[in-house]
């Protein structure tokens, strides 16, 4: 399974939607997830992919870990993997 379609998995998971329905431009706002479904998809990302995801629930702003977007999140959950793969 791609990164793209894991992170998709799990952001349908924690909306209770279809992986149809999320798309890369979809924000998880859009898609009903609120910041605890937040977390909680964090955890879920980086228990799938074994990584570390710099993200501060207490500031979610002020984060490297874009979250402006579903596409945004695929795209730092391949760096941090790249990141880790390289580091091994």
């Amino acid at each position: 399974m791609s990164v793209k379609d894991e992170v998709y998995r799990i952001v349908a998971e924690q909306a209770v939607i279809d992986v149809a329905d999320v798309s890369d431009d979809k924000t998880l706002e859009a898609l009903g997830i609120d910041s605890l479904g937040l977390v909680e998809s964090i955890f879920a990302i980086e228990e799938a992919f074994d990584i570390t995801v710099p993200f501060n629930a207490n500031e979610p702003t002020s984060s490297d870990f874009d979250i402006s977007s579903v596409g945004a999140i695929v795209r730092a959950v391949e760096s941090l993997v790249a990141e880790q793969k390289a580091a091994r």
